[in-house]
């Protein structure tokens, strides 16, 4: 049943009255960079990390590592394929809020969980005797190292100071458009390589639970 013009009018009378309360909303709360429990909670993950490490209990390691890495991998893989496809199509406003909310707390989470994982795991990997392993089994072993080594480089050396700069930027009165599609071109692409890398170490750590 077709719309009357009547009622086509008014659909888009209510659709003008729509986009002019969203061009006259008040800009959204912008979040404090950091925030004290953020640190706190950081601090509070890396002695839980050097008690695991010290700790005589081979399953309390395990699970140290077995969890914050989910966390890393998980946040990740929603990060990659969730977050940032839906970044690049929402409006400026929108935006900023998402990445107003979304940066400063994974500004110490992401460091924090990839510092966690890593280190736990080299233990782990130690005191299961992985590192004494012959070849070909200990492909694996480098496998694992070559992956969280990309890891490491691409969280700390590209995607910390990329959402530093988007932050800032977007923070500002009048952000620069060209730089944020710039920034976030390249923000999506790396999270989404990330997201890949993850998927790789999954397999590589799945190949470590069935025994090598």
């Amino acid at each position: 049943m077709r719309l009357s013009v009547a009622s086509l009018a008014a659909v888009r009378q209510r659709e003008r009255r729509l986009a002019d309360t969203m061009i006259a909303a008040p800009p959204a709360r912008v979040a404090a960079p950091l925030r004290p429990w953020y640190i706190a909670a950081a601090a509070a993950a890396l002695a839980a990390m050097i008690a695991a490490i010290l700790s005589p209990s081979l399953w309390v390691l395990d699970f140290v590592h077995v969890m914050t890495g989910a966390l890393w991998t998980g946040i990740d893989l929603f990060m990659g394929f969730v977050i940032g496809p839906v970044l690049r199509r929402v409006t400026l406003d929108t935006r900023r809020a998402m990445i107003a909310g979304i940066i400063p707390r994974t500004l110490i989470l992401m460091p924090t969980l990839s510092i966690i994982t890593s280190t736990s795991g080299w233990f782990l990997a130690v005191r299961l005797g992985y590192l004494d392993l012959g070849y070909p089994q200990f492909w694996w072993v480098i496998a694992a190292l070559g992956i969280v080594s990309v890891l490491t480089v691409q969280g700390l050396g590209i995607l910390l100071p990329m959402n530093l700069r988007l932050y800032f930027e977007i923070m500002k009165p009048a952000p620069d458009h060209d730089k944020l599609k710039r920034w976030m071109r390249t923000y999506v692409r790396v999270v989404a390589a990330q997201g890949t890398m993850q998927v790789a170490i999954i397999v590589v750590m799945a190949r470590f639970a069935t025994g090598l």
